[in-house]
């Protein structure tokens, strides 16, 4: 299976790309599944036709589909919802808090991840395109999958405490879920581990930027190539839209705009550089329907198979240098003085603008303390070495 998301400032012509894909990839004779994720969905519309929250069948081999997050939360939370609501109200609580507290930050897109990847097993998809919301609420999207995960195992790790220390246990049980709702978001965390191994996999999954030739949007870009690479997920290819076609334009505004677009068109190939660039021309009418959408995948890509990986870049990993350590993490676009780090335990927290990642070290560089770091070849290194004491106590 290939999952392929499109994302991008919004107005930028994320749904049309990805309804162009979508529509390649089926006339490829792919069995292929087209998902908006966005609120304000506008992806029924490109084909002129309505869409549910379930699949439905548009033409031979492809299918799309619009997630109706509310939809998608009762059937996914609903129950656990309850039950939680339910022990909170034992506590005393009010209704309505009690319902309000019920609802966990992000849950909403956590179960729009799960939904779609549960649609792409069982309608035996071979290629998902995902028309995502606007950057920051995209972004957000593929973060809750470790933030989700944070606080399951530390859930846990209070109930192992509990376990225990018995004679703590009357005290700690008032604050903590009870058996059958632990049980409950213990297979909801089980599906979520899938789902971001998933969606981190350079061979199922791509992560596609789209651009216009403008700088605020080539900024965002920029953005969202930086945040992308903090949570470890692979950007194949960006995606230019709306590029004017060489001409003999004999209006001084228009004469004006090319040169500009030229101009940005250069910027965005050498600073996306070495990640290969598709341009999708500027036309003066809508592309709407499967045929014109298919007719503009075509131009785009020509021959090539959209659904395939353009491009695999450097992952995170460890170096050995010496009696050190170096974990290496890619960061392309980003200055060392936007990047705070913070080690706890067994934890790094690496934190850029508004999202932040928590990293697990493994056993090696747990009890290693991290001595510096610094910005090198698009990458951020950060250096650990072992305690004083136990350099010490090994001499």
């Amino acid at each position: 299976m290939r999952i392929i998301l499109y994302l991008g400032k919004g107005g930028v012509g994320k749904t049309t790309i990805s309804a162009a894909t979508a529509a390649r990839s089926a006339a490829l004779g792919k069995r292929t599944l087209v998902v908006s994720t966005d609120l304000a969905h506008s992806l029924a519309d490109c084909f002129q036709t309505t869409l549910t929250n379930e699949p439905q069948q548009l033409a031979p081999n492809l299918y799309a589909q619009e997630v109706n997050v509310l939809d998608e939360m009762r059937r996914g939370w609903g129950k656990l919802q309850e039950k939680m609501a339910n022990a909170l109200r034992k506590q005393g609580m009010d209704d309505v808090i009690a319902e309000e507290l019920a609802l966990v930050p992000g849950m909403d897109e956590i179960v729009s991840l799960v939904n779609i990847y549960r649609n792409a097993q069982q309608g035996n998809f071979e290629v998902v395109v995902i028309d995502a919301a606007p950057t920051g609420e995209t972004v957000r999207l593929l973060s809750m999958p470790d933030t989700f995960q944070w606080y399951v195992n530390r859930i846990s790790g209070l109930q192992s405490v509990q376990n225990a220390l018995s004679f703590a246990r009357p005290f700690i049980k008032k604050v903590l879920p009870s058996t059958e709702i632990m049980t409950e978001v213990q297979r909801l965390s089980e599906r979520v581990q899938i789902l971001r191994e998933v969606l981190s996999n350079p061979d199922i999954s791509s992560y596609r930027p789209v651009v216009n030739p403008e700088r605020m949007v080539i900024k965002e870009a920029l953005r969202a190539e930086t945040y992308l690479a903090l949570f470890g997920y692979p950007i194949d290819s960006v995606m230019c839209n709306r590029v004017l076609q060489p001409g003999t334009y004999q209006d001084a505004f228009m004469q004006e705009m090319f040169q500009s677009q030229e101009k940005l068109r250069t910027f965005i190939h050498d600073t996306f550089s070495p990640l290969p660039v598709w341009e999708a021309p500027y036309y003066p009418r809508e592309i709407l329907g499967v045929d014109a959408l298919t007719q503009l995948a075509q131009e785009i890509f020509g021959e090539e198979d959209p659904t395939r990986v353009f491009h695999r870049g450097p992952v995170q990993e460890i170096v050995r240098q010496g009696e050190s350590y170096v974990l290496r993490l890619p960061l392309p676009h980003i200055e060392m003085n936007k990047v705070v780090m913070t080690k706890k335990g067994d934890e790094i927290i690496i934190e850029i603008g508004n999202f932040k990642r928590e990293i697990t070290l493994p056993s090696v560089l747990a009890h290693q303390e991290a001595t510096r770091a610094r910005l090198a070849n698009n990458a951020l290194e950060i250096h650990f070495t072992a305690p004083a004491e136990a350099s010490d106590k090994s001499a």
